[in-house]
């Protein structure tokens, strides 16, 4: 059976007994047509369900395509999700539409997707930057007006607009708690690789609160981790400590993963935990999940809101905008540590 031919110009100027260049200066408004052409073009479309290629349009004039180009490194992460969302809700104000790609935390995927998006002519790039990556040679891209934007970690290489979350500033709220909670060995569980952005910033306000409460920094107490099942390897192991921790600060949502579940493991119901990104079972667990909550829908519209200014003519400075987290209280990071620990 052969495949239905999707419709072509042609099919619609046939309908309509008109010239392809007259359908065409109908659909893209750029030439005279008497409403009545106008009509019956219109009318042809809908009924044959023809599809400008936009892209092909995109070529043809010289301009930019329709759409916003986002690189994520890890799209089944709910954090990009959220972020993607907020991108798309403010984006669809302009008539563009969102295209998403991930590089698996991969520098040379990444490339290639912002090849293949910067070949696609998009309007907009976004890039959530993989580790190791590096970005200058999107300077001659911005220079020529495309708005490029960095989301959750900053590029390299390239100076232009950034939105991240209060990584540094969030962390160190959420050791501060567990510290005016009576706790002095806490355990901090991050994310690979260590010269991760967030993962850095992170690290960096948990070691700023020990220092602002005077308590001595214990790189034994550091663990590290890439995955939920070794997450909950790396919380076994500074359980197992001679001196173990009472408390744990978990680095992100798929830190947290594999440290409550170590914790179930292990029986371990009397270890204090603040969580660095909110998880949908947080509010259900026993006790339910102290988090150190981002806002990504807000991190992706500030940037769409951003990437819109841009493309109106906005040509001031690159900036870097911080996106307030917020500490939640739930239980987990109010548990008091045994006494003689």
């Amino acid at each position: 059976m052969t495949p239905a031919r999707r419709p072509t110009l042609a099919d619609v100027a046939r309908e309509v007994g008109v010239s392809a260049k007259t359908v065409s200066r109908v659909l893209n408004e750029d030439g005279p047509s008497s409403p009545d052409t106008r009509r019956r073009v219109l009318e042809a479309v809908a009924k044959l369900g023809f599809q400008p290629n936009l892209m092909a349009r995109s070529i043809r004039t010289g301009g930019p395509d329709t759409t916003v180009g986002l690189v994520v490194p890890d799209m089944s992460n709910p954090f990009f999700g959220a972020v993607a969302s907020g991108i798309e809700d403010a984006v669809r104000t302009r008539g563009l539409t969102l295209l998403m790609g991930s590089s698996h935390d991969d520098p040379h995927r990444e490339q290639a997707l912002i090849d293949t998006f910067l070949a696609r002519r998009v309007s907009v790039l976004m890039v959530a930057p993989a580790a190791g990556s590096e970005h200058s040679r999107l300077q001659v891209h911005r220079a020529a007006g495309m708005p490029v934007v960095f989301l959750d970690r900053p590029g390299t290489g390239l100076t232009t607009d950034t939105v991240v979350s209060t990584n540094r500033s969030g962390t160190r709220e959420g050791v501060a708690h567990l510290i005016a909670g009576g706790h002095s060995r806490i355990g901090f569980v991050g994310d690979l690789p260590t010269r991760l952005y967030t993962r850095r910033e992170r690290l960096a306000g948990y070691r700023e609160a020990l220092a602002d409460a005077g308590l001595s920094h214990d790189r034994a107490l550091i663990a590290d981790a890439h995955d939920p099942e070794t997450a909950a390897e790396a919380t076994a192991r500074l359980l197992d400590l001679r001196d173990p921790p009472t408390a744990l600060l978990s680095g992100n949502n798929t830190m947290t993963l594999g440290v409550l579940t170590q914790l179930a493991r292990g029986g371990s119901k009397d270890i204090a935990v603040v969580a660095f990104d909110d998880v949908p079972i947080a509010s259900i667990l026993e006790p339910a999940l102290t988090v150190v909550a981002q806002n990504p829908t807000a991190v992706g519209a500030t940037a769409g809101a951003i990437a819109i200014r841009r493309l109106a003519g906005d040509r001031a400075r690159a900036r870097t905008v911080l996106v307030e987290t917020h500490l939640i209280l739930r239980g987990s990071g109010e548990l008091a540590p045994r006494p003689g620990r």
